[in-house]
């Protein structure tokens, strides 16, 4: 029904922002990541929306990019993921972030988002994972994503993986590392070279 809203900001808060245009300001249920983004009262701002339709309410929620928009919808076609669940995810992690947890099977950094527990995490991996093998296609994924799903589940690159998971990395941040680097080398040059760049990052 909406697709987008650009208008003046009139009002947010934690969870919401209102933009106002034509008169109406409509309040749209969003993540923390949008927020920080969008301008202050005053501002001109464009949020992609989705209305979520219950037998007691109109929900609007709007979001800064269509990659977070596609993600919103993407983890509420999931069986047990709500509006709310979904905007709490989409706060901590960011589209890519998203796309490469999926990628790796890496539930547990959907964990860190609020009222997440493992079950559910778990539950989003392997019914999204399965749709994406099915072809549905990730918003934020791109080419070495890919590759750092290939890692997580290829010979040595998946042995290295394994190791710096036990070393506290995640599960996303090691198959990226470890995508990086040339598949052929040994299970301890792929630890010894992944260390090195993560250690970079930190």
């Amino acid at each position: 029904m909406f697709y987008s809203i650009t208008g003046k900001v009139v009002y947010f808060d934690t969870q919401s922002v209102a933009i106002e245009t034509g008169g109406v300001a409509f309040k749209c249920y969003t993540t923390l990541t949008t927020l920080k983004r969008i301008g202050e009262k005053g501002s001109a701002a464009t949020l992609y929306t989705y209305l979520n339709v219950r037998e007691d309410a109109l929900d609007l929620f709007g979001f800064y990019t269509e990659q977070e928009m596609e993600c919103f919808k993407l983890l509420i076609s999931v069986s047990g993921v709500g509006p709310k669940a979904a905007l709490s995810i989409l706060s901590e992690l960011s589209p890519e972030k998203l796309a490469l947890s999926l990628a790796t099977g890496d539930s547990k950094s959907i964990t860190k988002a609020q009222g997440v527990g493992p079950k559910l995490a778990q539950r989003i991996v392997l019914e999204l994972k399965d749709k994406l093998a099915k072809g549905m296609e990730m918003p934020a994924a791109t080419p070495e994503i890919a590759a750092a799903g290939l890692a997580a589940a290829d010979g040595n690159a998946a042995e290295a993986v394994s190791a710096l998971v036990m070393l506290g990395y995640s599960q996303s941040e090691a198959a990226m590392a470890v995508s990086k680097l040339d598949g052929t080398l040994s299970v301890e040059d792929l630890i010894r070279q992944a260390l090195k760049t993560l250690s970079r990052q930190v």
